[in-house]
C-alpha cells in the first residue's frame, strides 16, 4: 500500500489551502504517521525475523532492523515519487525531509519496547510472544511518532513537503 503524499498523485490540497478543502492537521499527521509506519514496519519486521532466525544477539538484530526500517521507509516514499516523474535525487531529498525524524522516533520506541518486553527478542518466530510483542512495539512506535509528525507538519516540515 505504498503511496506518495504529493498533490499530483493524490490530488490532495495543501493543509494551508482553503479550510473547506484542507484535511485537518490531525488527519494529515495521522496519514503521514501511518504511511511512515507502514514502510518502517516492513524493514523492522524483516530485520527482527532475519536476526531471530539466524540466532543473532539483540544488538546485531536491532542494528539490522533499524537499517532495514530506514531503507524500506524511505523506499515507501521514494518509489511513488520516482514513478510520477521526480528524479531519484529529488525523491531521496523529499524522503529524507519527510521521514527521517518519524522513522528515528519509531525505531527508538519500537526497539526499546522489543528489548523491554521480557523474552521478546529471543522468542521463536513461531511464538505468540514474538508477534504480539512486535505488534505492540509498532503500535507504541506509531503513537510516539504521531505528535512529532503533527508538530513538523504544522511548521511546514516533514510530510508537509509533499503537499
Amino acid at each position: 500500500m505504498a503511496h506518495s503524499h504529493t498533490q499530483a498523485v493524490h490530488g490532495h490540497s495543501s493543509p494551508r489551502s482553503s479550510a473547506s478543502n484542507a484535511p485537518s492537521l490531525n488527519r494529515t499527521a495521522l496519514t503521514a504517521t501511518i504511511h511512515c509506519l507502514s514502510g518502517c514496519a516492513v524493514g523492522e519486521i524483516l530485520g527482527m525475523v532475519i536476526g531471530n532466525a539466524l540466532g543473532w544477539g539483540a544488538g546485531a538484530t536491532v542494528v539490522l532492523a533499524v537499517g532495514l526500517a530506514f531503507a524500506s521507509g524511505f523506499a515507501f516514499t521514494m518509489v511513488p515519487l520516482v514513478r510520477h516523474g521526480f528524479s531519484t535525487g529529488a525523491a531521496l531529498r523529499l524522503a529524507l525531509a519527510a521521514d527521517t525524524a518519524s522513522i528515528a522516533i519509531m525505531e527508538l520506541v519500537d526497539n526499546l519496547a522489543m528489548l523491554l518486553i521480557p523474552g521478546a527478542m529471543g522468542a521463536p518466530l513461531t511464538s505468540v510472544l514474538f508477534w504480539t510483542s512486535m505488534a505492540a512495539a509498532l503500535v507504541l512506535a506509531g503513537a510516539a511518532a504521531f505528535p512529532v509528525n503533527r508538530w513538523l507538519i504544522a511548521r511546514g516540515r516533514g510530510h508537509a513537503h509533499h503537499h
